[in-house]
């Protein structure tokens, strides 16, 4: 086949203001050395211009990127902070807007644009209190904090569990409110007593940039004190924990979309003016930006923890299962899922502590090699406590059957099998919200380790999409910013980037269902 024709596309970035004549000039520096006897057809694209900021804040850093009005990423930077395995579970809030408020200078330094729209994304579950005067009163305790445990242990005991988790979607829990409020008081009553308001690290964000407190639905959801059904804190449960009112967020209203203070405005000449059009829990961003929106796609993430979630437009399920939780994207839109404290770190923190330091396509090569539980082998991944599937905060993990002639390897290779274990109890849950759904996999930690998205797609025993949007959460919340001032029809629309599909081994799946067995079987005898 003779080809004839090339077609060159010349992509400009939005601020791009380019006379004709160097235009010309500059495609036909482009030509030269283009292989003689094609036929080229220049075609110039023009990048859209940014219309919206979107800021993710993380445990390990913060991005901030611009998009155009289509939710497509045009540039942004990021600022990584170097963390241990526990060292989020106790942040310094001050810190993590000075890392906010440098992101977004570097961005703007980098790439000054004119935007109207900002949205936020960052982490569920975190709790700090501030005095009347707005000063700190506490440290950020985050999800991984497990103090608590104790008194969510109480807390079983003076309510009936069933019913609060079927109006707040939320266990009883250390990495929820009601325990970490429960813990404060008993702990730290003089810092309890000085707290005129709590908050989420998302509201004291607000606060600082917006001057406004106020809790998004998508945030409050994840406490443990929201009302699933009426969208509003649960006043009943809140006066049975004798809290203040007043203490409590109020929640945003509808289309309410606060302004930069005047200190960033100026700051920020072109952000003067720009509305926060949404603040949303990561994880709720993840399936948005990765295209899970609907209850035929149920979105697997693993980083340094783990979630397996299923979003859709309605309303709460009315029959919820012990061991998933149920929040809110927004008014309109529910998230149901579990989520494992332990994921990629795990496995990092064991090819870490025993030093194998094997090339990464070696040590794949070395685990892959290893026949689905045949290391006789059977890990309790729970380095970090337990959220799904028994919500038990002071679990502890567990390495049984191991023997002199175990190797380094297998443990990992354990490791990554029972953790895919405990999304296999989860994905059974699943199916009582949304049976038969597609499973869209992603995560830092399922791209560094290729062998452990086969290895769950054999336990699921279904088919494992593998793909997805590298930064999906900002651009969640960027697609949820621009869907609430009318620029794009609906975040249900958005579609889902596959790289590689991992197909089941029916053999291998049941041999899995044994291994499962025996893991439950571990758990009662030393966990439940």
């Amino acid at each position: 086949m003779t080809i004839r024709y090339a077609i060159l596309n010349i992509v400009l970035p939005p601020t791009a203001n380019i006379p004709d004549k160097q235009m010309s000039s500059l495609l036909d520096e482009v030509l030269d050395g283009v292989e003689p006897g094609l036929e080229m057809v220049p075609v110039v694209t023009k990048l859209e211009p940014p219309v919206l900021l979107s800021i993710d804040v993380g445990t390990s850093g913060v991005r901030a990127a611009y998009f155009d009005e289509r939710g497509n990423e045009l540039n942004g930077v990021k600022i990584s902070r170097a963390l241990g395995q526990t060292a989020f579970d106790e942040l310094n809030p001050k810190s993590l807007v000075a890392e906010v408020i440098e992101a977004i200078d570097q961005l703007l330094n980098q790439s000054p644009a004119p935007v109207k729209i900002i949205a936020i994304s960052t982490f569920w579950h975190s709790l700090v209190g501030i005095d009347s005067t707005g000063e700190l009163t506490t440290s950020l305790l985050t999800w991984a904090d497990t103090r608590a445990t104790e008194q969510a242990k109480s807390l079983r005991s003076q309510f009936q569990e069933n019913e609060i988790h079927l109006r707040t979607g939320c266990r009883f829990h250390s990495s929820y409110w009601p325990a970490k409020l429960s813990w404060l008081g008993q702990t730290q009553p003089k810092s309890f007593a000085e707290t005129s308001h709590w908050l989420g690290f998302a509201e004291y964000l607000s606060l600082r940039l917006f001057g406004r407190m106020q809790a998004s639905v998508s945030m409050a959801s994840a406490t443990g004190l929201f009302n699933q059904h009426t969208c509003d804190w649960d006043w009943d449960f809140v006066d049975a924990l004798e809290l203040d009112p007043k203490s409590l967020p109020p929640i945003m209203e509808r289309n309410q979309q606060p302004s930069l203070t005047e200190e960033f405005n100026n700051r920020w000449p072109t952000l003067a003016g720009a509305k926060l059009a949404a603040v949303i829990g990561d994880g709720a961003a993840n399936n948005i930006g990765g295209g899970c929106s609907t209850r035929n796609k149920c979105a697997l993430m693993v980083g340094t923890s783990g979630a397996m979630r299923v979003a859709f437009r309605g309303d709460p399920p009315r029959s919820l299962p012990s061991s998933l939780w149920s929040y809110r994207i927004d008014r309109q839109r529910v998230v149901v899922g579990g989520a494992l404290s332990d994921g990629g770190g795990l496995y990092q923190w064991l090819t870490e502590s025993m030093r194998i330091d094997e090339d990464p396509s070696v040590l794949q090569a070395q685990l892959a090699a290893i026949d689905p539980d045949s290391h006789g082998l059977t890990i309790l991944p729970f380095w970090s406590g337990e959220r799904s599937t028994g919500w038990t905060g002071d679990a502890r993990g567990a390495i049984l059957g191991l023997t002199q002639e175990t190797k380094p390897v297998a443990i990992v290779r354990a490791a990554l099998e029972g953790i895919a274990y405990r999304f296999a109890l989860i994905a059974k849950a699943l199916e009582t919200v949304a049976p038969g759904s597609t499973v869209i996999a992603t995560g830092n930690a399922l791209r560094s380790s290729p062998v452990w998205p086969q290895i769950i797609a054999d336990v699921l025993g279904k088919p494992l999409m593998f793909g997805g949007t590298p930064e999906a959460s900002i651009r969640g919340a960027a697609l949820l910013a621009l869907e609430a001032v009318g620029k794009i029809g609906s975040i249900e629309e958005v579609s889902v980037s596959v790289d590689e599909v991992f197909e089941p081994n029916m053999h291998r799946h049941a041999r899995y269902q044994e291994a499962i067995e025996r893991q439950e079987q571990f758990y009662q005898k030393l966990v439940g």
